[in-house]
C-alpha cells in the first residue's frame, strides 16, 4: 500500500539578522510561527539555518511532514 503524500504547511518568516543571533547561538531552540492557514506550528531552529542571509531570514516557506508528523524538510517557495 503506497504511503499518503506528505502534508505541506506554508508560512512566512521575517527574522532580522540581529534577532536571529539568539537562535543561532542556541539560546532559542525552536521556531514557533502561525501558518498561512492559521495553524500554529513549531519546529527546530536548525531546519532554517541554511536560509540565513546577511539580512536574516525572510520569505515564504513550506514545511513537509509525513503521516507520522515527522518533518521531511523545509523549502523556500518565493
Amino acid at each position: 500500500m503506497p504511503s499518503p503524500p506528505p502534508q505541506k504547511i506554508r508560512f512566512r518568516l521575517a527574522i532580522p539578522a540581529d534577532a536571529y543571533a539568539a537562535y543561532y547561538r542556541g539560546a532559542i531552540k525552536a521556531v514557533s510561527v502561525t501558518a498561512c492557514d492559521g495553524r500554529r506550528i513549531q519546529f527546530p531552529v536548525n531546519l532554517i539555518h541554511k536560509f540565513l542571509g546577511h539580512d536574516g531570514i525572510h520569505g515564504t516557506f513550506e514545511i513537509l511532514f509525513d503521516e507520522n508528523q515527522k518533518c521531511l524538510g523545509i523549502a523556500r517557495i518565493d
